[in-house]
């Protein structure tokens, strides 16, 4: 049993039982009384107060033949104190129109250990932001952090990681630490993301601004190198890998997202390095019209969840990387104790394409990805790596794919030996 604690909410998730063949059914217990019944995996427990102990328990199966899986006295946070972004001294406007960056960058760097940076109705212009560790930022319901589509306002670049290589990519919309391969801790951590808002990205807009605005900077480059550009599937390939994601997490641990819609980011929209004890559920992420318009994408990472959530995107729902060819063979950080449950949408779920530093220990169920979509196994003969104890239950595909003749991203050299 695992479990997600905020100052009012309580949300339990655990493992499907693998050798049950027939629907399950629990009964959550609150203080001695049933306050739900579900057949899913997972309950959260709303309208509680703060800094308070709750006795809880979950039955499984029908009254009369029932099995207490959990037990445990759970106490809620304390109540936060709000930053509200609109109040002085910050003055954020969500009108959709004012640049609110540097009112929102002063109000997460004032926001102390265990604070909350609180973002009310509007919609809110901004570029690239960067969260610290101890932090909530909690977007209401009708709330819209909004990235623009401004090429500048993702600067610095910073060191990053996309498609499996390592390289100097513009600032995400939201950013939590820094990119440190050699570096197996953490540089941020316990971050909180909810409330029932929005973070939204500049999109295909932004997406074709970075890629206008590479190509240029790299002109003399792709010119000396026109057989490295032929090698790529198309000449946009290597000016588009400078693009920002959404939200980008880079040697971190402990963060949660939840309750909120996601989407358009100029390329990924959730992707974390070398991370871990990453959670997500209760979300939508959409990226329709994105090229390469992932949605959640652990990279190098272990102990990740998602659930509860709708996928709207353009390319892969989930895909589980683990770097590429030579350098994802050198670095040679897996990405392992991945959970995927109770997810649906048109797009679905990939293993690969870059892999080369393996993958292991996938669990997924109760999905239904279909249309599109689909469980993907995707590498090629480049990259090396492996696949290892992956469990599918209960879910619905649109197609089930295993390939080693992966065509996309295969320029660059390849892994110096194939492991198994």
């Amino acid at each position: 049993m695992k479990k997600v604690v905020f100052e009012n909410e309580i949300t339990l998730y655990w493992e499907k039982e693998w050798s049950e063949s027939t629907e399950i059914t629990y009964s959550i217990f609150l203080n001695g009384k049933k306050v739900a019944t579900t057949t899913k995996t997972h309950c959260s427990l709303t309208g509680l107060e703060a800094d308070t102990e709750y006795s809880i328990y979950i039955d499984r199966g029908a009254a009369g033949s029932f099995h207490r899986i959990y037990e445990e006295k759970v106490r809620t946070s304390k109540k936060r104190n709000r930053i509200d972004v609109t109040k002085a001294p910050y003055n954020a406007v969500g009108d959709n129109k004012t640049l609110n960056t540097k009112k929102l960058q002063r109000a997460i760097d004032d926001c102390k250990a265990g604070e909350t940076v609180y973002i009310p109705a509007g919609t809110y212009l901004s570029g690239a932001l960067k969260l610290h560790s101890n932090m909530e930022l909690y977007l209401d319901t009708g709330a819209t952090l909004q990235g623009t589509a401004c090429v500048e306002d993702y600067l610095p670049k910073i060191k990053s990681r996309f498609e499996g290589l390592s390289q100097q990519c513009y600032s995400s919309l939201l950013n939590m630490g820094e990119l440190d391969e050699n570096n197996y801790g953490y540089t941020c951590e316990n971050v909180i993301i909810r409330g029932g808002g929005a973070i939204y990205g500049g999109g295909k807009t932004l997406m074709d601004n970075v890629i206008e605005t590479e190509t240029e900077l790299l002109k003399d480059f792709l010119e000396q190198n026109a057989e490295l550009v032929q090698s790529c599937d198309n000449p946009k390939v290597i000016p588009a890998r400078a693009r920002p994601r959404l939200i980008n997490m880079s040697n971190v641990q402990n963060v949660v997202i939840s309750n909120v819609s996601l989407g358009y980011g100029a390329a990924w929209n959730v992707h974390f390095v070398y991370s871990r004890n990453i959670v997500t559920y209760g979300c939508k992420i959409a990226s329709m019209g994105v090229w390469n318009g992932d949605g959640w994408n652990p990279d190098s990472s272990e102990d990740c969840t998602i659930f509860d959530t709708t996928f709207e995107t353009h390319d892969d729902a989930i895909a589980i990387k683990s770097g590429r060819n030579p350098e994802g063979n050198v670095v040679n950080r897996p990405t392992k104790n991945v959970w995927v449950f109770d997810c649906r949408g048109s797009r679905g779920v990939s293993i690969g394409s870059e892999l080369s530093g393996g993958i292991d220990g996938v669990k997924m169920w109760d999905c239904a990805l279909k249309g599109g979509g689909g469980f993907f196994l995707k590498t090629s003969r480049k990259r090396g790596g492996y696949v290892k104890n992956v469990q599918v239950k209960d879910c619905k595909f649109g197609h089930l794919w295993i390939t080693a003749k992966y065509g996309c991203n295969k320029d660059g050299e390849p892994a110096n030996t194939l492991t198994e």
